[in-house]
């Protein structure tokens, strides 16, 4: 009998370990992003993976306004890809992009490979932007992209964790975040054009 109760007893113990990582590791549970700020003083200072594995510096981007979202292919937001396109669509002429930067961090609602995500994207909804490498977004692994733009002293105003998969941040054309949306903000909502277009008539 007592040796059941110890086997169960464990049994019971490695369940809870499993459960508690997995809470952890998918944001059900405070997983600290780190303290300290990064050396970089602006986006245009970081070099990231696209989608296919290759470099890319954000200069690239320099004298364009910039949408930088957090993105996910099995989230309740997802359909949030079409306004996303749509905006890009209308202004892109007018020197504006969207960066698509897929993160696991929000109960496991971007488990796939970057080949299957691009897959997802153009199929379901001819993405044209840029579209980057999985990434994390918050806690200890988060990017030094996205601890840049969370940080107080490196982004004073708009800084504060990642909340879910689709936060936006718009900069101007110099690289300097101008405005932040929240998840459930649409792509084409109100607010969110008037920043856009006021960015673009700088």
């Amino acid at each position: 009998m007592r040796v059941m109760l110890k086997i169960i007893l464990v049994l019971v113990a490695v369940s809870a370990a499993g459960l508690v990582a997995a809470a952890y590791k998918y944001g059900f549970i405070f997983n600290s992003s780190p303290a300290e700020p990064v050396k970089e003083k602006g986006m245009y200072e970081f070099t990231m993976k696209d989608i296919d594995g290759n470099d890319v510096s954000l200069e690239k981007y320099k004298g364009n306004v910039v949408m930088l979202v957090n993105v996910a292919s099995r989230c309740g937001l997802t359909p949030q890809y079409e306004g996303l396109q749509a905006i890009y669509d209308k202004y892109k002429d007018r020197g504006f992009t969207v960066l698509g930067f897929p993160a696991n961090n929000f109960m496991g609602q971007e488990p796939g490979t970057e080949a299957e995500i691009k897959e997802f994207c153009s199929l379901s909804y001819n993405v044209g932007f840029p579209m980057f490498s999985k990434i994390s977004v918050k806690g200890t692994d988060q990017h030094p992209l996205y601890r840049f733009l969370t940080h107080p002293e490196t982004n004073p105003g708009f800084d504060g964790d990642i909340t879910w998969n689709f936060e936006k941040f718009l900069a101007d054309r110099d690289g300097k975040i101008i405005a932040r949306f929240s998840p459930r903000t649409i792509p084409t909502d109100a607010e969110v054009i008037e920043k856009l277009e006021a960015a673009l008539a700088k």
